[in-house]
């Protein structure tokens, strides 16, 4: 039997003595959600800010304003700077931010409903990846936050 992203980031993070927080826009807390049911997981996750608004994620995450104005809140720029500010918020090692557009509405051509950005942030340096999901709302929440899982365990096992 195969074990959860969930469980395997959980069992890296304490071999490695590394801790891990979360900064969610779209998933609304569904990542720190899923590692939080997992008995243990104080061991090695600080926390998560769902920042939904811009004015959460300027006052929350230290995301800059002109990020916002120029990038949007769906941006490799801006998951970046949701990321990073997490982690040095809350002290963490590593830190995963998710924003998107879950649907059904907000979608613009440049930007179709299922767009999704994760990010990373760690002492080693920051990454973005980008994705577009074609599900429903709650679908494309739940595909967001197994590709910010699946992030997280690439860097782990040293895949970045």
């Amino acid at each position: 039997m195969q074990q959860s992203s969930e469980i395997l980031i959980g069992d890296l993070l304490r071999e490695h003595k590394l801790t891990l927080t979360t900064a969610e826009s779209c998933t609304g807390g569904l990542i720190a959600n899923r590692i939080t049911d997992l008995p243990g997981s104080s061991d090695y996750f600080r926390g998560g800010i769902v920042a939904y608004a811009y004015e959460a994620k300027v006052a929350l995450l230290d995301v800059s304003w002109d990020t916002l104005r120029i990038y949007g809140a769906v941006s490799e720029e801006t998951v970046i700077e949701m990321a990073r500010g997490a982690r040095i918020a809350l002290g963490a090692d590593i830190a995963v931010s998710v924003s998107g557009i879950a649907g059904p509405g907000g979608g613009t051509p440049d930007k179709p409903v299922g767009t999704t950005w994760i990010g990373l942030s760690t002492t080693a340096g920051d990454w973005a990846r980008k994705f577009i999901w074609e599900g429903d709302r709650l679908q494309n929440k739940a595909l967001s936050a197994d590709a910010a899982f699946q992030f997280v365990l690439d860097y782990l096992e040293g895949n970045l």
